[in-house]
């Protein structure tokens, strides 16, 4: 009979299986209970009731008894069924993008690839599944927007011993799976931890105007790699694939007097640069003249002392072809002198010695009276071309030479002319 038999302990005694039971007996044997659950179980298939060995409960279940051998075979199949579902729990499946970890009783076991994968089932072994092409992102400084600071992982100090605000993100993939899971307890902590000491010691080092202006991009590279380093120092299997910096700025306290030393260090840039324009449009000038002037120096060293060399050389020649004939070499130093004196003057100063009086000759004027007269003379040619008897050559002074002033007194005259051809020919002698 069912232990939830609410009959059960309230029924009369009997010494007859099934029959009732006295109510100071105590609880029914095994044997009992087994028959109570064979005849419910040929219930459910579907078997008759018959009449029991009891007396007057009306028809009841058959009493089935013990039989090994029907329900050796039953066991048998359903441990066979739970076998092989124990079996089939160990197929798994690994993506293209993960890698399959295999423990066995918790130690390493294997790494396996994608694909339909079979292990030992649980508890024998077990299986993890690690992401290796996902990027990870890490936040210093901030959590999801710039807004939302974290003061404690974000202020840093720098090498003049001011104090920046930093904001960056760390992200990262993993290259070896086994180290990722089995060398260290928690690796996005040591990856967060790696990332702020590798940042701190490049800020450290800088100084402030770097760090906020210049060197943003350089600090994120210096820190990328140092970071590397140590995560594979502590053989992490992380591989580092960006570090972004999101924000670079002194703190909140101090912005406003940021902002005026901001401005008075642009006003101090400006006026550098203006004065260095300035001295980069004055300096070349002046550098240019100096140059100018240095050679224009040099050419004329060059040149004295080229005049000076020529004329001495001139002059050893001169005495060498003096010294074989003086009295040509006289006449002719004579002679280059006047073509060199006349060539260059308009005007002709004549001394006649026999008669004591200093002709001047107006040739400058002459020449412009002649100039000036000559395009009336082509007109008039031009008009009337009539052929005129050529004038006889006369040995007589025109009258332009017969009025010109005579030095002493007096006027020109053809004697005083013969007079100082004949001086000048008895002074060559």
């Amino acid at each position: 009979m069912s232990l939830n038999d609410p009959q059960w302990g309230n029924r009369g005694g009997s010494d007859e299986p099934g029959g009732p039971r006295r109510p100071n007996d105590g609880p029914p044997d095994l044997e009992e209970l087994w028959r109570d659950f064979n005849r419910r179980l040929n219930g459910l298939f579907g078997k008759k009731g018959g009449g029991g060995n009891g007396g007057g409960d009306g028809p009841r279940l058959p009493n089935i008894d013990f039989n090994p051998r029907f329900l050796g075979g039953g066991i048998g199949l359903l441990l066979g069924l739970i076998a092989l579902v124990w079996l089939a729990s160990g197929f798994y499946i690994v993506d293209a993008s993960q890698r399959g970890i295999v423990l066995q009783f918790g130690s390493f076991k294997e790494a396996t690839e994608p694909g339909l994968r079979w292990r030992l089932p649980y508890p024998i072994q077990s299986h993890e599944l690690v992401n290796l092409t996902g990027v990870r992102t890490i936040e210093i400084g901030y959590r999801g927007s710039e807004r939302n600071k974290v003061l404690k992982e974000a202020l840093m100090l720098t090498d003049d011993e001011n104090i920046v605000n930093i904001q960056f993100a760390v992200q990262y993939i993993l290259k070896d799976p086994v180290e990722y899971l089995f060398n260290n307890r928690h690796t996005d902590e040591a990856v967060m931890g790696a990332a702020e000491s590798a940042v701190r010691e490049i800020v450290g080092k800088s100084r402030m105007d770097f760090v906020l202006y210049e060197g943003r991009e350089q600090i994120a590279t210096q820190a990328a790699k140092l970071m590397q380093d140590i995560l594979d120092r502590y053989q992490s299997g992380i591989l580092i694939s960006k570090v972004t910096m999101q924000n670079a700025q002194p703190p909140e306290q101090v912005q406003a007097a940021f902002d005026d030393a901001v401005k008075a260090g642009q006003d101090r840039e400006r006026q550098k640069n203006e004065g260095q324009a300035y001295a980069n449009d004055v300096i070349p000038k002046a550098k240019g003249t100096a140059a100018r002037l240095m050679e224009e120096a040099n050419g004329y060293k060059q040149r004295v002392i080229a005049t000076a060399e020529g004329d001495a050389s001139r002059f050893k020649q001169v005495v060498a072809e003096y010294a074989k004939a003086p009295e040509v070499t006289r006449q002719r130093m004579y002679l280059d002198t006047m073509q060199q004196i006349f060539a260059n003057t308009s005007k002709v100063m004549v001394d006649a010695k026999g008669q004591g009086n200093l002709l001047y000759l107006p040739l400058d004027k002459l020449m412009q009276a002649t100039a000036a007269a000559a395009p009336s003379i082509a007109a008039e040619s031009q008009a009337a071309p009539v052929a005129r008897p050529a004038a006889p050559v006369s040995s007589e002074v025109p009258p332009q030479l017969e009025s010109a002033p005579r030095v002493g007194g007096g006027s020109y005259s053809s004697n005083a002319r013969d007079g100082s051809l004949r001086s000048r020919d008895r002074e060559g002698r």
